[in-house]
């Protein structure tokens, strides 16, 4: 069935995605998508259909004999940031860190500043630091009554898109290593690192994407759905909506300690980053057997990793959470117990829909679907500075259909850069490639069933179908502005023009928006019978 009609691959991820955005039932609609993949694997076998839904399953956790170690430690790592937020929250660090930082960082904008900056600095993984800079940052954005929608909007801003563009990520070995035959193939002459930085430099989403984060802070230019979001949370004082499936928030009545000291969250999360840090350079050692940073990178186990730093972690919320609450008759054994348990129970809307996604882009890797997209660039017959914007676009619809970008990258980068070489055009093979990293990631920063889009959302505390809704918007502006860079770099071969008209149509989207749109903040003023207390 699928030899004979090849565009049926694409139909699991559309009926997911469409069933999502529709329903807002993020789990549901990712059965669904694995029900109608495994269906067409089967070709409607129902025997087989179901005994590939639970391969499907079975596969995350025990594959070739062995535990399949990646995905267990990615699920043990979630929890374990859910038991520490728990225990940090009890331990009265959360409230501290709040009432600390709200004397400090005074305004709306102060508060959004935070975990743009923190995006940045996190950027050597975009795993932790969707999970780590959302949770860091969620009581000063509450106390300022900035929207959960909005903190993960600039979590998901700043992870992918910055992990992509620094060759000392986990993000940069991966594709490093996937470019390094492409680069010895072709007359370059240059390494793989020096191809990565100028592939880079023609990754036009991804500097866009960063870039809008701070245009919209500076420029305070909300648009969209995030408007709706925004505006609820400044003038009643809830950062998400009554009723919202809210994967990482902590829902039990758990006691908390006061009053509180700051280094009770402060200290932990420190020893988080440290150990997952230490972890990367650990295992990526013990692989390769250099202390060279690209060999730790491209050898390292980041899921390990995790590991090593949410139980440094943990031993350290645990140990603030036992000093200030010895003495208090309300704690004891079971608001300990209580503490590992709402840290589990907050954490399970996220794995439910981690699992799915994973189950799904397994099934819709075994459908074909990344390569019958990849074979569209193959097939497709135009000049070779035009296949810049055609890869982007076909890289983006890949990375939304299978909601990844890392398996668009294995599929795609191989694919242009063949062509590249084999046209014989040497300065188009880094803007190629650069324009299949800068679409992989815009649609995976789009996708519902990305598990960087599930992750931002679970450290956002924000409903994952409400993240993808609210930040669509920011992710057109930055994929158009990409888009009319690409066409500017098809004509002309010019990579730095291409650049700059891209960040100038990112500034006057902004400006644009801006004159039409008086901020949030503003109406708020104008109408403040509206508003009511927190």
């Amino acid at each position: 069935m699928i030899e004979s009609a090849p565009w049926l691959t694409v139909v699991p991820p559309v009926v997911a995605i469409v069933l999502a955005i529709v329903t807002k039932k993020v789990m549901i609609s990712l059965g669904a998508g694995v029900l109608v993949a495994a269906l067409l694997i089967a070709e409607f076998d129902p025997l087989r259909t179901l005994a590939l839904v639970w391969d499907s399953f079975a596969v995350l956790f025990w594959e070739d004999g062995a535990l399949n170690t990646w995905y267990i430690y990615i699920l043990l790592f979630i929890v374990l940031l859910g038991v520490i937020a728990a225990f940090i929250l009890m331990s009265g660090g959360t409230q501290a860190f709040a009432d600390w930082a709200v004397k400090r960082i005074r305004t709306r904008r102060g508060g959004q500043i935070l975990p743009a900056i923190l995006g940045i600095v996190i950027f050597i993984d975009d795993y932790f630091n969707a999970l780590a800079v959302g949770q860091i940052s969620r009581p000063v954005t509450d106390q300022h009554r900035i929207s959960r929608a909005k903190l993960a909007y600039i979590v998901d801003s700043t992870s992918a898109p910055i992990a992509v563009l620094a060759p000392f990520s986990s993000w940069g070995a991966y594709i490093i290593g996937i470019l390094a035959p492409i680069v010895a193939a072709s007359t370059l002459g240059i390494s793989s690192v020096e191809a990565f930085l100028g592939a880079a430099a023609s990754n036009y989403y991804a500097i866009a994407a960063a870039l809008l984060v701070w245009l919209v802070i500076a420029f305070r230019a909300d648009f969209g759905a995030m408007r709706r979001e925004e505006r609820r949370a400044l003038v009643e004082g809830r950062p998400y909506a009554d009723g919202e499936v809210i994967p990482g928030q902590l829902t039990d009545n758990l006691p908390v300690h006061r009053p509180g000291a700051k280094r009770a969250i402060i200290v932990p999360f420190v020893a988080l980053v440290i150990g997952v840090f230490a972890g990367i350079v650990w295992t990526g050692y013990s692989a390769s057997g250099s202390w060279a940073p690209v060999d730790i990178l491209a050898s390292t186990d980041t899921s390990l990793a995790l590991i090593y730093g949410g139980i440094l972690g943990l031993a350290c919320a645990i140990y603030y959470y036992v000093r200030y609450t010895t003495d208090n008759p309300r704690f004891g054994w079971s608001s300990f117990g209580q503490g590992w348990l709402g840290g589990l129970k907050a954490m399970s809307p996220a794995i439910g829909i981690l699992i799915l996604a994973w189950m799904l882009g397994g099934l819709i890797d075994t459908l074909g679907t990344g390569a019958y997209l990849g074979e569209l660039v193959e097939a497709s017959d135009v000049p070779p500075a035009w296949l810049i914007p055609i890869v982007f676009l076909l890289a983006a619809a890949m990375a939304f259909s299978t909601g990844t970008s890392w398996g668009s990258f294995g599929l795609l980068l191989p694919i242009v850069g063949g062509i590249a070489n084999a046209v014989d055009a040497p300065e188009l093979l880094l803007p190629m490639l650069g324009a299949v990293l800068a679409g992989a990631v815009a649609g995976d920063h789009s996708s519902p069933i990305s598990d960087t889009t599930i992750l931002s959302s679970t450290g956002a505390g924000c409903n994952v179908i409400t993240h993808v809704v609210t930040q669509l918007p920011f992710v057109a502006v930055a994929a158009v502005s990409a888009l009319l860079g690409y066409v500017v770099l098809a004509a002309t071969t010019l990579v730095w023009l291409g650049l700059i008209v891209t960040v100038v149509a990112l500034a006057g989207s902004v400006l644009a928006i801006r004159a039409i749109r008086k901020p949030v903040e503003a109406e708020a003023a104008a109408r403040p019978d509206e508003a009511r207390p927190a």
